[in-house]
């Protein structure tokens, strides 16, 4: 199974940094994937919903490590290029 599409969604939080939307083989979506600003730096935590007791569980989640590892970096270097992509070009003054 391979990723054929990152949609990312930068949102401006303080510690959520983004929304991500994974495809796997043009046929299959896991959306809601978050990006978030932690003690240790940037990580990716998977979709999750609320148990009654106020605890979370992943909806969706790599079995392995491996694959948490590959859709970890293709996340974290996607949202770094979409991060340049939103960046004014050097010397592009926004002051007018």
């Amino acid at each position: 199974m391979e990723i054929t599409e990152v949609r990312v969604f930068p949102v401006d939080e303080p510690k959520l940094k983004a929304y991500v939307t994974l495809t796997f083989d043009r046929c299959f979506v896991v959306r809601d994937i978050k990006i978030i600003d932690g003690n240790s730096g940037l990580f990716v935590a998977m979709p999750s919903k609320r148990r009654k007791d106020g605890t979370f569980k992943d909806i969706a989640h790599p079995l392995n490590a491996e694959t948490r590892e590959k859709m970890e970096k293709v996340i974290l270097d996607e949202y770094e290029r979409e991060l340049e992509r939103q960046r004014p070009p050097p010397g592009d003054s926004q002051t007018g």
